[in-house]
């Protein structure tokens, strides 16, 4: 059975990196993974905050938010 995995990021270049970095690495035979812009689709912020997420780039999996670097806070975002 596969794990969903959701990395949510603003666009920045820190958060453009981690995903070609972080989200890419993970098998795709292992996770499903969505990729979610929160500069671009806002209606998502609440759900992230919801999972945990305090900034991005962030990576929410198995119930927990993982930060990974800092581009933003997500509280800039709204």
């Amino acid at each position: 059975m596969k794990t969903n995995a959701i990395f949510y990021h603003a666009g920045c270049p820190v958060c453009i990196a981690a995903e070609h970095t972080i989200a890419d690495a993970l098998d795709p035979a292992k996770y499903t993974v969505e990729v979610v812009h929160l500069g671009s689709d806002k209606s998502r912020l609440k759900e992230a905050e919801a999972a945990g997420v305090k900034s991005v780039p962030a990576l929410v999996m198995n119930g927990a938010a993982f930060h990974i670097n800092f581009g933003a806070d997500i509280a800039a975002l709204h």
